[in-house]
């Protein structure tokens, strides 16, 4: 305790004499990076410690965490007269159970994701990375690791994933392809009796790879991995990713012949009508409810142009769960649907109906422009 109130007057110290100095001066510089790293907010939080231990492990394994989690780091701007956020090594983590790494057999960026090991979130993933399945879209498990400190944990080492909605949707056609591997990963788990339990936006993230071919930095993702400038992705149209369900720690796997039914009120969509902590209910109708909630909120509400998603939304999330149709069902509707839409529909803009109207005119000709270009072209090349 004398050695810890002993460093907590330092700091204060510290930030007193920093606070009297005349600013933006060499001293004061250096003096301010000192106590910004040192128990200040550029310093390893609690959860970083925990990577930090495992560094050393995890690269006899193969895995290269950020240098900020080297043993031995010492931050790059200790001898600057810059301050920490215009370094790499200042970034720390935004989940404290997930951390970034390369894999140094091909210096492909992955995750590691801590799990307890008497879960049923372990076996379910070993499951589904066995099945060979194209219309598979639960993040692949590519190496588990024993935890090696505590026995309870084991390491999970997945591809790294980016949100499914960064960067923006940019047209029809876009969102179509996210709802036909959306709804077909959606059948594929309940078709092998698993209920994801968890639907919602943090839970579905994209292989951003083929939209960032020279690569983002794993937190600030909107940037070079060294945060030398922003980095523009490709659009998804010319180059398309995979989509994929994650988070797999409230899901359950049912034996064949036992009915998908638990109790329980959790998952991120508070809005599932029918949670309960001590009535079950069918968890694969709460899946159907919260693909079908995620998509009105996410494209129907906020964009237009998306009327023909209603035939697919509204029963879907009907508050009566048994009137709601079965994955199955979902499918054959949406295949239904999709067919009836027209080709320039999937290339046309997506227009936010936030938009303003003199916005919207201008947006709406320049597609039209785009859409007559693309239509000569074809032409020509015909």
């Amino acid at each position: 305790m004398a050695k810890v109130r002993k460093q907590a007057l330092e700091r204060q110290r510290e930030l007193r004499t920093f606070c009297e100095l005349p600013h933006w001066t060499p001293h004061s510089a250096e003096l301010l990076a000192k106590f910004l790293t040192r128990g200040g907010p550029y310093d390893l939080i609690p959860s970083e410690v925990f990577w930090r231990e495992r560094y050393r492990y995890l690269k006899e394994a193969g895995y290269v965490l950020r240098p900020r989690y080297k043993p031995d780091w010492k931050p790059s701007w200790a001898d600057t007269e810059l301050l920490p956020n215009h370094f790499e090594d200042s970034v720390m983590l935004m989940k404290h159970q997930m951390i970034d790494a390369k894999r140094e057999a091909d210096n492909e960026r992955i995750a590691i994701k801590r799990v307890e090991v008497d879960t049923e979130e372990l076996g379910i993933m070993n499951f589904l990375s066995t099945c060979s399945d194209k219309t598979n879209h639960a993040v692949p498990l590519l190496a588990v690791l024993p935890d090696p400190f505590d026995r309870r944990f084991s390491l999970m080492v997945m591809p790294f994933l980016r949100p499914f909605d960064n960067p923006r949707f940019a047209t029809i056609g876009e969102v179509v392809e996210f709802i036909d591997q959306m709804v077909e990963g959606l059948v594929f788990l309940h078709k092998h009796r698993i209920a994801h339990r968890d639907i919602a936006i943090a839970n579905i993230m994209m292989d951003g790879r083929p939209l960032y071919p020279d690569g983002h930095h794993p937190v600030r993702l909107q940037y070079s991995e060294d945060l030398s400038h922003v980095v523009t992705p490709l659009s998804r149209t010319d180059h398309p990713v995979r989509y994929f369900y994650i988070d797999f720690g409230l899901s359950i796997k049912f034996p064949e012949g036992v009915p998908p039914y638990a109790v329980g009120d959790v998952g991120r969509d508070a809005e599932v009508p029918e949670l309960s902590p001590d009535v079950p209910y069918d968890t694969f109708k709460v899946d159907i409810f919260a693909l079908g909630n995620l998509l009105r909120k996410q494209f129907e509400q906020r964009y237009n142009s998306m009327e023909f998603l209603l035939r697919l939304i509204d029963p879907m999330t009907r508050r009566q769960p048994e009137t709601r149709p079965t994955a199955d069902q979902v499918l054959a509707e949406w295949q239904s649907t999709r067919s009836e839409l027209s080709e320039p529909l999937f290339r046309w803009r997506l227009g936010p109906k936030s938009e303003p109207a003199i916005g919207r005119m201008f947006n709406d000709t320049v597609a039209v422009a785009r859409e007559g270009v693309y239509r000569l072209r074809k032409f020509i090349g015909t």
